[in-house]
C-alpha cells in the first residue's frame, strides 16, 4: 500500500480537503441523476460506489477523527450501504500508512532518539494502520514488541474535524440534528481520550489485568518506559484478525470458545469494573488457532455512571418490558420519552423502544444464543430500517437517548456483529448483577 510523506494537519489544509471532497460528491451526484433521466430504473450501486470510494479515499488521507467516524460508522451493518461498510471498514486496520521519516521524526521528538537507537530492529514500513496510528514490529532483547505511533495532528484536529465531518454524518446515516447535537459531546471526549497514549497505557494495564482470570483471553504487556505522549510499546501478540482467521474455516468448538471468552469479556467489564472496551471491532482483536483471543487496544474505554447502568440494564431483563408503570420511569430516566411529550409522542417511543430493547435483549432470556443466526441479525437490520425512516424520530425536537448509552449500544452492536461474523453459540446464564438490577 502507497505511503503518505505528509498529513494536513492545520484547520484550512483539513477544511480545504473537505471541500474538495464535498465537491466530488456533488459531482456523483449530477452524474447519477444524468444517466437516471436516460435509465429512469438505474439503482444507487454505482454511486454509493463512487461516494464511498471518493470519501475513504480524502478521510484516509487526512486520518485521525474523521477517519475514526468512519470506522465507526463501519461497524453498524444497518446504518450505511455495502458499499460504505466495505470501505470504510479498511480504517480498521489497513489505511495508507505513514513514511519512516515521520515515524522516525516522532521518536525523536519523544525520547530524543530514532527507533535503530532504541530497538535492535524496527520495521521501517507499517505492518497495519488504522485511523489515530500505525503499529510497527520491533526487537529488543531478543523479545518482540508491536510499537504504535499515533499520527501527527490527530490530537489538535479532533474538534474541527467534527465539524467537518458533520455534513457527511447527517447525510449518511439520515440523522436526526437534535441527535447530533445531543451526542455530538460525548464522541468528542472519547475521541480525545483515544490521543491520549499515556491514559491508554494506564486503562490497558488496569483493565487487563483485572481481567486476566477469564479463560481463553490474552493481553499483552505494556511497557511505560518505552512509552510516551504519542508512542506506545507492548508484547506482539501472534495470531490473525478475525476476517483473516474466519478464512481458515475453524471448527464450531473453536468458534464458540472464542465467543464465549468475548462474552465473558465484556459481561465482566461491564457489570463488574463499570468501565468497558467500547471499540470492539475486528481490529482489535488477534486470534491464534488455538481459539485464544487477543485484546490489543484499550484506546476507548467507556467509564459507566451508576445513573445510567441501573435503568439501562433493567431493561435487558424481559418481565420490565411487560410492567408498563416501571417501563415508563425507566424510559423516562433515560431519556427516551420526557414528562412533556404528547400522549401520542410517549405511546409511539415507548413502543418503538420496547421493541428494540427486547430485540437486543433477547440473548439475555435464554441460557444460551447462537449468534449465527442470521435471521435475528435480519430482525436488528429491519428494526434499525424502521428507526431511520421513522418521521417521529427525524422530525423530534428532542434527542432519544441519554448520551451515556452512545457507546454502550455501540459496543453491543460491535459485541454481536464479531460474534455473528464468528458464527458462534454462547452461554449466557444470568449472572449476578442481572438478578440485583
Amino acid at each position: 500500500m502507497k505511503e503518505q510523506s505528509k498529513i494536513p494537519t492545520s484547520k484550512v489544509q483539513r477544511a480545504a480537503k473537505f471541500v474538495k471532497t464535498g465537491a466530488k460528491v456533488g459531482s456523483n451526484y449530477v452524474k447519477h441523476y444524468a444517466k437516471k433521466v436516460a435509465n429512469p430504473n438505474l439503482s444507487k450501486d454505482e454511486l454509493h460506489e463512487d461516494n464511498a470510494r471518493d470519501i475513504y479515499n480524502s478521510l484516509s488521507e487526512l486520518k485521525g477523527s474523521a477517519l475514526k467516524v468512519a470506522q465507526m460508522m463501519s461497524m453498524d451493518k444497518n446504518l450505511l450501504p455495502a458499499a460504505y461498510q466495505d470501505k470504510f471498514s479498511m480504517a480498521q486496520y489497513n489505511a495508507p500508512p505513514l513514511s519512516y521519516p515521520l515515524v522516525s521524526k516522532t521518536f525523536r521528538q519523544s525520547f530524543g532518539k530514532s527507533p535503530s537507537d532504541i530497538f535492535e530492529s524496527f520495521t521501517k514500513e507499517a505492518v497495519n494502520a488504522a485511523s489515530i496510528g500505525q503499529v510497527h514490529k520491533a526487537i529488543k532483547g531478543g523479545k518482540s514488541f508491536a510499537v504504535k505511533v499515533q499520527y501527527p495532528g490527530v490530537a489538535s484536529s479532533v474538534r474541527s474535524d467534527l465539524k467537518l465531518v458533520r455534513p457527511f454524518a447527517v447525510r449518511l446515516m439520515n440523522l436526526n440534528e437534535k441527535d447530533l447535537d445531543h451526542y455530538m459531546g460525548e464522541v468528542e471526549e472519547k475521541l480525545l481520550e483515544e490521543t491520549d497514549y499515556q491514559l491508554e497505557v494506564a486503562r490497558s494495564i488496569e483493565i487487563s489485568e483485572a481481567c486476566a482470570h477469564i479463560p481463553n483471553l490474552r493481553f499483552p504487556k505494556y511497557y511505560p518506559e518505552l512509552s510516551a505522549d504519542r508512542i506506545i510499546t507492548m508484547d506482539w501478540v501472534d495470531g490473525k484478525v478475525l476476517k483473516e482467521f474466519v478464512k481458515i474455516n475453524p471448527s464450531q468448538e473453536i468458534r464458540d470458545q472464542i465467543g464465549q471468552a468475548l462474552w465473558d469479556f465484556y459481561d465482566y467489564q461491564i457489570h463488574t469494573l463499570k468501565q468497558v472496551h467500547a471499540d470492539p471491532h475486528p481490529g482489535n482483536f488477534i486470534i491464534n488457532e488455538q481459539g485464544d483471543l487477543g485484546v490489543i487496544d484499550f484506546g476507548c474505554v467507556k467509564v459507566i455512571p451508576d445513573q445510567f447502568y441501573e435503568p439501562y440494564f433493567s431493561l435487558i431483563r424481559k418481565d420490565m418490558l411487560f410492567n408498563p408503570e416501571s417501563l415508563v420511569k425507566r424510559f423516562m430516566e433515560l431519556q427516551f420519552i420526557y414528562p412533556d411529550d404528547t400522549e401520542e409522542d410517549k405511546n409511539y417511543f415507548t413502543g418503538v423502544i420496547t421493541d428494540m430493547m427486547d430485540l437486543l435483549g433477547r440473548p439475555f432470556h435464554q441460557d444460551e444464543f447462537d449468534f449465527g443466526d442470521d435471521d435475528y441479525f435480519k430482525q436488528i437490520a429491519d428494526m434499525g430500517d424502521t428507526i431511520s425512516k421513522s418521521k417521529k424520530f427525524r422530525e423530534s425536537q428532542k434527542a432519544r437517548g441519554a448520551k451515556d448509552g452512545l457507546y454502550i449500544n455501540r459496543t453491543y452492536f460491535g459485541l454481536y456483529s464479531i460474534l455473528n461474523e464468528l458464527q458462534s453459540k454462547v452461554k449466557t446464564t444470568k449472572p449476578e448483577w442481572a438478578m440485583a438490577v
